[in-house]
């Protein structure tokens, strides 16, 4: 009796926890970062080794740029749950961004973190897109002589093309598009857009027209064209 008692009393918090939860959810949606941060911040003083909680707290600070504060959450979510591929990636993302505004030698002793994090995502959850995008752009962006490649970053792009045909097309893009080949990224995102015909596809096209092919009237174009097909 006494047990069924213990129970009783403990409901209403479970309750008030879980209207709490819902209502951060909510105001998280609505992107109302600040509001549903505050809320997160008191359910995780009862709750600190909840996973969902510890997750929208690193995107919040993500998306806010408080890439120290979200690294501290990934990180804590990494060591709850190593299997869980998205933690790995996102934790990979926000070291990224730490040393990219950080200075070179600082941004050098991460370099390793990074990579691993984002092969072990792919490990994980061997057609994690986001993981590969991550490599794509983590080898172009990385000076030759620390490891950075062409030869790399289309590896990446490939494996893409096997999982994501649209995401494989887009990626070569992207680096036809980096090294400057524009024709040839023109030609990748014409076939992007033959297969999906997403905005995204459309949107790449548009801009490398507008940005690096010094055709703002064909940008206008591609996206007029986008336009009619979501009308029709």
């Amino acid at each position: 009796m006494k047990s069924l008692l213990c129970a009783l009393l403990f409901i209403p918090g479970i309750l008030f926890s879980q209207s709490v939860f819902e209502n951060a959810e909510k105001l998280f949606r609505q992107q109302k970062y600040n509001d549903a941060k505050a809320l997160f911040e008191t359910l995780l003083k009862d709750q600190p080794n909840d996973l969902k909680i510890l997750e929208y707290l690193g995107d919040i600070n993500g998306i806010s740029k408080n890439w120290d504060a979200a690294l501290v959450y990934y990180k804590k979510l990494k060591v709850l749950k190593p299997s869980n591929a998205d933690y790995h990636y996102k934790y990979g993302g926000v070291l990224g961004m730490i040393a990219n505004e950080s200075n070179k030698f600082k941004a050098l002793g991460m370099i390793d973190d990074i990579k691993q994090s984002f092969q072990k995502a792919i490990e994980l959850n061997p057609k994690h897109i986001d993981a590969r995008w991550a490599l794509v752009e983590f080898y172009l962006k990385l000076p030759g002589i620390i490891g950075g490649s062409e030869t790399k970053a289309t590896r990446y792009a490939n494996e893409l093309l096997t999982i994501s045909p649209i995401d494989g097309y887009l990626a070569k893009g992207r680096i036809a598009e980096y090294f400057e080949r524009y024709k040839e990224a023109e030609k990748l995102y014409k076939i992007a857009i033959q297969i999906g015909s997403s905005k995204i596809c459309y949107q790449k096209l548009s801009d490398l027209y507008k940005n690096k092919m010094n055709q703002p009237e064909k940008a206008k174009q591609i996206m007029a064209e986008f336009d009619q097909k979501t009308k029709s």
